[in-house]
C-alpha cells in the first residue's frame, strides 16, 4: 500500500480524502500536548483566555518526549495512550484542531466531534519512539514549560509515520478490523 504524504496544517479537503486504514507521512508542524497541557487549554476556554496558539488545522500528537541526548533535537517520542484526553478534546475540535496522533481507542462523544468538525485521529506505533524520533527535525516548547516533557510543544516533522484509524466519517479500525478475525 502506498503511502500518502500530507502537509499541515491539513484542509477540509485533505481531512475528507483520507479514509480509516491509509497509511501517511506527515511533514510540517505538530503539537505534542498530553494530559497537563489538555487541562490547561480546556481550563484557559473556560476562563475566555486566549489559547498560547491557533489550532485551526493543526494536528496534536499526544507524547511527552524523552530528553534529548547531546547532539539530537529529541529523545523518544511514542505516542500516549489517547483515551485520557477524551474528556479535553472537544473544545479544540471545536478551535479548528483537525488531527490527533495516538494509541487506542477514542469515545463517541470524540469520534461525532470529529465527524461534525471534520477531523481524523491517526495512531502512531506504540514502542516505536525512537524510529519516530527519526522523523522529528525541531523541538520547541510553545507553553507550560513547566510541565517539562508534557509542555505543549511544537515539532517539525519531516515524513511522520501514522495510520488513519478513525476518518472524518467516523470508519473505525478499532471496529471494522476485528469482525474480520472472528471466524
Amino acid at each position: 500500500m502506498d503511502k500518502i504524504k500530507i502537509n499541515t496544517p491539513l484542509t477540509d479537503e485533505v481531512v475528507k480524502a483520507l479514509k480509516s486504514g491509509d497509511q501517511v507521512l506527515i511533514s510540517g508542524e505538530i503539537f505534542t500536548a498530553r494530559d497537563a497541557a489538555h487541562l490547561r487549554l480546556v481550563s484557559l476556554l473556560n476562563e475566555g483566555k486566549e489559547l498560547p496558539m491557533d489550532f485551526e488545522g493543526q494536528v496534536v500528537y499526544y507524547a511527552g518526549p524523552s530528553p534529548a541526548r547531546p547532539g539530537e533535537v529529541i529523545g523518544a517520542c511514542g505516542p500516549t495512550t489517547s483515551y485520557r484526553m477524551d474528556d479535553l478534546t472537544l473544545p479544540l475540535l471545536e478551535k479548528g484542531l483537525k488531527g490527533m496522533v495516538g494509541k487506542g481507542k477514542r469515545n463517541n462523544v470524540v469520534i461525532e466531534g470529529m465527524k461534525r468538525h471534520k477531523a481524523v485521529y491517526f495512531a502512531a506505533i506504540g514502542g516505536a519512539g525512537a524510529l519516530i524520533a527519526n522523523s522529528i527535525k525541531s523541538n520547541t516548547v510553545v507553553a507550560f514549560e513547566d510541565l517539562g516533557p508534557e509542555a505543549l510543544r511544537c515539532l517539525k516533522v519531516e515524513n511522520f509515520p501514522a495510520i488513519v484509524v478513525i476518518d472524518a466519517e467516523g470508519n473505525n479500525l478499532y471496529d471494522s478490523e476485528p469482525e474480520k478475525y472472528k471466524k
